[in-house]
C-alpha cells in the first residue's frame, strides 16, 4: 500500500535544531552612534534578564521600519535603559523606535523539545517587567 504525504511523519533529527533562546520584546531604542565599530549596546540588566553575553549574536527587528539586522551585543551600564544601535546598524533605526532583540541557540532534538525560551518584556524605559497572563474564564 502506497503511503500518502499526509501519513508521512519526519523522523527526529540527529543534528541540531536552531531554536529561540531568548527575546527582549519591544524595547525602545534610546540612541544611535554611526561612527562606532558596530553592534547593539544593551543595559546589563536586560542582558542578564535575557541571558545574553557580550559578543553574543542577536537579531534586531525594528517594529517601526520592518528592518532586521544581525549584530552582536556590547554591555552598557546596568540600570541605564540603554538600547543603542552602533556603526552601520545605526542607519536602521531612530531613537524611539521599538525593537525586538532575539537570540537563537543550537540544541539537540531532545534539548530543543524541553527548551523554554526567556521572554523579557520591558516598560517604556526598558526596565524588565513581569507580565501577568490572563486566564480563561
Amino acid at each position: 500500500m502506497k503511503k500518502t504525504a499526509s501519513a508521512h511523519r519526519p523522523a527526529p533529527t540527529d543534528g541540531f535544531r536552531v531554536m529561540l533562546k531568548s527575546k527582549i520584546h519591544r524595547a525602545t531604542l534610546t540612541s544611535k552612534a554611526l561612527d562606532y565599530e558596530g553592534s547593539i549596546g544593551l543595559d546589563r540588566r536586560l542582558m542578564d534578564a535575557a541571558d545574553l553575553l557580550a559578543g553574543e549574536q542577536v537579531h534586531v527587528l525594528n517594529v517601526n521600519t520592518g528592518s532586521r539586522l544581525i549584530t552582536y551585543v556590547i554591555e552598557a551600564s546596568r540600570g541605564s535603559g540603554t538600547v543603542m544601535l552602533n556603526g552601520p546598524a545605526a542607519r536602521l533605526g531612530e531613537p524611539g523606535d521599538l525593537v525586538v532583540i532575539i537570540a537563537y541557540g543550537h540544541y539537540t532534538d531532545a534539548a530543543a523539545r524541553r527548551l523554554v525560551p526567556r521572554i523579557v518584556h520591558v516598560d517604556e524605559n526598558n526596565i524588565p517587567v513581569v507580565r501577568t497572563r490572563l486566564r480563561a474564564a
